[in-house]
């Protein structure tokens, strides 16, 4: 892939081990500047090195779950918190008072499906779950729906970069074509 940036994922991963990993996937998923982390890319890269000795499995896939379940609670809790203050401005060339009725007819119908499936979104993953508690969200479907795709895609990402490892050692002669495959 001449003319791209070479980044060692995998290097940067072991520098930065579990705590790293922890508070990448937990800041990705539901703190507003946390949306340029790697995400399931990372994810996968964490299981293949696991496959390889560098992590243990039974310690990074449920410690990557409750970081990605923790991060959606907080960006939940920071919707709750301080989206009631953007009912409260008037409407600007940016915002309206309009696209907050829109958004909470939109989760109103698709909020569960949205806050699942943003999991698999880069950058709407950070946002849905801020989104679902300016709208007021009922917080128990959210967390029914929050524990669902953290499980489906932290635990389960990073478990198939586990298997992927063990059951094909040369796939991380192809990590590259599967993170940008990730990525698209």
């Amino acid at each position: 892939l001449a003319g791209m940036p070479h980044i060692d994922l995998p290097a940067i991963i072991q520098i930065v081990g579990y705590p790293g990993l922890f508070t990448a996937v937990f800041l990705e998923s539901g703190v507003p500047f946390g949306f340029f982390f790697p995400g399931a890319s990372m994810l996968f890269t964490a299981g293949l090195l696991a496959s390889q000795g560098f992590f243990n499995i039974w310690i990074l896939a449920p410690l990557l779950f409750t970081a990605a379940l923790l991060g959606d609670n907080t960006g939940y809790w920071i919707g709750r918190k301080w989206g009631v203050r953007l009912f409260l401005r008037p409407d600007s060339k940016f915002f309206r008072h309009e696209y907050l009725r829109r958004a909470k007819d939109f989760y109103d119908r698709n909020g569960s499906r949205t806050v699942f499936l943003a999991r698999f979104v880069p950058i709407v993953r950070t946002f849905a779950p801020i989104v679902a508690g300016i709208v007021n969200m009922p917080y128990r479907t959210f967390v029914m729906y929050n524990v669902l795709g953290a499980l489906v895609w932290a635990a389960g990402v990073t478990t198939a970069g586990y298997y992927a490892g063990t059951k094909f050692p040369f796939v991380e002669d192809y990590l590259t074509y599967i993170i940008l495959g990730i990525i698209f």
